[in-house]
């Protein structure tokens, strides 16, 4: 077993995705329930800011190892979401207050 930590949670799997006619995908679809949104909306919602920025609800569409459609939630509250952050918060430069 591995030890990789993920930042996203498999929703499930999604209708196969529509192609053009070079196999190109032009449209996916996914379905939820009314009780499944209600749980991610509730789970998985990013936080906001004092400018009132976030509140998003991050869904990413993707083909499984064995080619089936997917769909996974990102989950702000996962443990390798909590690591990101403290590394981008750690790389960030140090602001000074001074006017100069």
């Amino acid at each position: 077993m591995s030890d990789q930590k993920y930042d996203s949670v498999l929703v499930g799997y999604a209708e196969e995705p529509r192609r053009d006619e070079q196999g190109n995908i032009v449209a996916w679809t996914v379905r939820l329930k009314d009780h499944e949104m209600t749980e991610m909306v509730q789970k998985y919602t990013t936080s906001r800011n004092e400018q009132g920025q976030g509140g998003n609800l991050y869904l990413t569409m993707f083909m499984s190892k064995n080619g089936k459609a997917c769909c996974r939630v990102f989950d702000p509250n996962s443990e390798a979401a909590k690591e990101k952050r403290a590394a981008k918060a750690a790389a960030a430069p140090a602001t000074d207050d001074l006017p100069f």
